[in-house]
C-alpha cells in the first residue's frame, strides 16, 4: 500500500471515528454486504465452485468491523483447514463416499429447488418425480 493510500484510508477512519451517524451507517453497510456475501456463500458450499472461499469472504468483510467475526472466522479457518487435513489423510474409498454424499446432496436441493424438472422439461421428459415436492 503506497503512503497516498494509507493516508486516504486513515483519512477514511479518522472521519468515521469524528462523525458518529458516518460509523453507525458505514457499520450497517458493511453488516449488510457482509451478510449476504456469507449467506450467498453458505448456499454454494456443496455445489462445485468456491463456495467456502465465498463465506471466507463474507465473514472477513464482517470481521472489518465486528469482533465475533473476527472469532468467527479464525475458528472457521482452523476447523476448515483441519477437516482437509484429515480428508488428505483418508483411504480413496473414503474420498469418494464423501464425494458421493456431496453429489447427494447437490441432486437433492437441485430436486428440490425444481431444476431437474426445469431441466427435464427442455428435454420432454415429464416425469412426475423430477417435480420438487416445494414447488
Amino acid at each position: 500500500m503506497s503512503s497516498t493510500e494509507e493516508r486516504s484510508s486513515s483519512g477514511f477512519q479518522a472521519k468515521l471515528a469524528l462523525n458518529p451517524r458516518l460509523r453507525w451507517f458505514y457499520r450497517v453497510g458493511v453488516g449488510i454486504v457482509g451478510t449476504v456475501v456469507l449467506l450467498v456463500g453458505i448456499v454454494l458450499i456443496p455445489y462445485p465452485g468456491p463456495g467456502w472461499l465465498v463465506v471466507f469472504a463474507g465473514l472477513a468483510i464482517l470481521a472489518t468491523e465486528f469482533a465475533w467475526a473476527r472469532r468467527t472466522l479464525s475458528y472457521a479457518k482452523a476447523r476448515y483447514d483441519a477437516w482437509t487435513a484429515w480428508l488428505g489423510r483418508q483411504h480413496w474409498a473414503i474420498k469418494l463416499l464423501i464425494v458421493a454424499a456431496t453429489g447427494l446432496i447437490v441432486l437433492a436441493t437441485l430436486w428440490l429447488l425444481g431444476a431437474l424438472a426445469l431441466v427435464g422439461g427442455w428435454f420432454g421428459l415429464e416425469w412426475t418425480w423430477l417435480h420438487s415436492p416445494i414447488w
